[in-house]
């Protein structure tokens, strides 16, 4: 997601520095704001990969809690914080996203930590609901926030690199995590969760240090004196609007290794339950070698409109795949699946990075909170959808629903084209981009 073309430079041949290519020490990218952000982005990727594994469980094996019930409580969590997306971002625009984001990573720590001392169904939907509610809100708010801290010319690539970070400390925690889980006891439990808030409420108190790229300058307030419509522009940008709705179908392909695959190995072929780990773990491993190359590629609007085209082509080919796997032995269905996962890579990798680019360059660089507030708030809502989706699809019907998927997918990919001419020819009345 870019607000601004990159520099005269890549136009002309050239190519501005890459945002992660000089590292400090070896380890971590020379620029002052990635390399704070890579350390936010590792510390609250870490707790969430611990906490991820174990969440349901402890509501329902520690707490007590029905699984039907709180699952119910995670839906309503979830629509919460896709309606606080976008008043998030809009008070990211009249507050500063460094601000606000703080707030934000910080009343969801306090939320988590307050897992701790729930006892009952209703102390359970404050604690989730606020938590959950805050977390989701935060999306759109760090899209504002890379705007503001990141170089234009840079950003697309930068926030691959952060995606790196983030697939590996969740891999990281996740692997910890299954330590708590093997323990299986309540202080097990406790540590996660304390480790967890900690992961959002030690780095909130850092997120106002992160410096502003030079496009912006100390501005504090960016719209403040703006008139009352022209604050809310993002929901009447009905480019954008759709721009945002194709997104969102191709985010539920996220949903896929989590939910849709694991319920499929079991219930749909003869590959063993191990199967479902392994295709986490290709997915994990490869994104993270993938998505900083992909994003070179895709960090202006011709070459994000053709990663998001790509996209769901890919997407459509692995549910093709897929569903073959059905009728075969163990080791072809592994190796089928496998396969699968692999081309689904490459479709997360190109949709990701043709979404950031998009996300900032079609936005109003005058209200990038309440834009990326939109689009984040898009993403969400994709991400809620897609368990049902696929359980009522793929999961449901076999191969007819894999092909059901397969062309939603490849029709989102094929009408962001169409979508973003659109938003250029309406798009006049938007401000400079920054």
């Amino acid at each position: 997601m870019t607000t601004t073309s990159p520099s005269h430079a890549a136009d002309q041949g050239g190519s501005p520095e890459p945002a992660g290519a000089t590292r400090a020490g070896g380890l971590l990218p020379a620029a002052p704001a990635l390399r704070l952000a890579s350390v936010l982005t590792a510390v609250n990727s870490l707790g969430n990969g611990l906490f991820f594994p174990l969440g349901v469980l402890y509501f329902t094996r520690i707490v007590g809690l029905d699984a039907t019930a709180v699952g119910l409580g995670l839906t309503v969590a979830g629509l919460v914080g896709v309606a606080a997306g976008v008043p998030a971002g809009r008070a990211a625009d009249r507050w500063g996203a460094r601000r606000v984001g703080a707030l934000l990573w910080g009343g969801t720590g306090l939320a988590m930590a307050a897992y701790t001392l729930v006892h009952s169904y209703a102390g359970f939907l404050v604690a989730v609901i606020c938590a959950t509610g805050l977390q989701m809100a935060s999306r759109g708010v760090q899209g504002a926030l890379y705007a503001d801290v990141l170089p234009a010319a840079t950003r697309v690539e930068a926030r691959a690199y952060l995606r790196t970070v983030t697939n590996i400390g969740m891999g990281v925690g996740g692997a910890l995590g299954a330590v708590a889980l093997q323990a299986d006891s309540r202080g097990a439990y406790m540590t996660v969760i304390v480790l967890n808030a900690l992961s959002f409420a030690g780095p909130a108190l850092l997120v106002p240090r992160l410096p502003l790229a030079p496009h912006v300058g100390e501005r504090a307030v960016p719209d403040a004196d703006a008139p009352a419509a022209d604050r809310w522009r993002a929901v009447r940008d009905l480019p954008f609007l759709a721009v945002t709705l194709l997104n969102a179908v191709l985010v539920v392909q996220y949903t896929l290794p989590e939910v849709g695959l694991p319920l499929w190995i079991v219930q749909r072929t003869e590959a063993p339950r191990w199967t479902a780990a392994l295709l986490l773990i290709v997915n994990c491993v490869l994104v993270a070698l993938l998505q900083v190359r992909v994003a070179r590629r895709s960090s202006q609007v011709p070459g994000a409109v053709r990663a998001m085209s790509w996209s769901g082509l890919l997407l459509a080919a692995s549910c093709a795949v897929y569903a073959v796997s059905a009728g075969l032995s163990p080791v072809w269905a592994v190796l089928s699946l496998t396969a699968g996962a692999v081309v689904q890579v490459f479709a997360e990798v190109l949709s990701a990075a043709g979404g950031w680019t998009l996300g900032y360059e079609l936005a109003d660089a005058r209200a990038h909170g309440v834009y990326q507030g939109v689009f984040g708030a898009g993403m969400s809502a994709g991400m809620m959808a897609g368990p049902a989706l696929v359980t009522v699809t793929a999961i449901a019907h076999g191969a007819l629903g894999w092909a059901v998927l397969g062309v939603m997918f490849a029709v989102a990919g094929l009408a962001v084209a169409p979508t973003v001419r659109w938003a250029q020819r309406d798009g006049a009345w938007r401000g400079e981009p920054a």
